[in-house]
């Protein structure tokens, strides 16, 4: 059986999963290489809601890898990659806010394929986006006077084509 591992999130919240589920995160990884497993990581940049979704992503990849080594032929592999690649679009279907904090989690603890999963996320949102439109979306406030408005679009001209 799996040794079981546990983090702390920022609000005191504490779970405890498999070895294989947090060595998904470079940083938990590194902290218990350090200092053993006989306490609680603490992870004092992801609140406990955020912690719980991530740790549902990494269960879910660390099964699905699992199955992926112990598939039978690439027949399998393929179908089983198929499957998860819908699944990470399910997972990651969530409102801005989560996405938000879900990205600053999967960069805070290196997860690197849930943060790309979090940045194409983003990218696909603002893909075919005008500035304004993105601002708009993103609650962003443009502190820029009409004339450095003027200036980046000249600089810029390539991505506004």
């Amino acid at each position: 059986m799996a040794e079981k591992v546990t983090l702390k999130s920022s609000d005191k919240q504490e779970f405890q999963v498999d070895e294989d589920v947090a060595f998904q995160s470079i940083t938990v990884k590194n902290m218990l290489e350090d200092t053993g497993a006989d306490f609680a990581v603490p992870l004092p940049n992801v609140n406990g809601a955020t912690l719980s979704k991530v740790l549902e992503y990494c269960s879910k990849h660390s099964e699905h890898q699992k199955l992926v080594d112990n598939a039978a032929d690439d027949h399998a592999k393929r179908a089983l990659e198929k499957t998860m690649t819908q699944w990470d679009k399910d997972f990651i279907d969530v409102d801005q806010n989560v996405l938000y904090f879900v990205t600053l989690a999967a960069n805070y603890l290196n997860i690197k394929d849930l943060l790309g999963l979090c940045c194409q996320t983003v990218a696909d949102i603002i893909k075919g986006k005008t500035p304004d439109e993105i601002r708009a979306y993103f609650n962003i406030k443009n502190d820029f006077t009409p004339e450095e408005e003027e200036e980046v679009r000249r600089e810029n001209q390539w991505a506004f084509e």
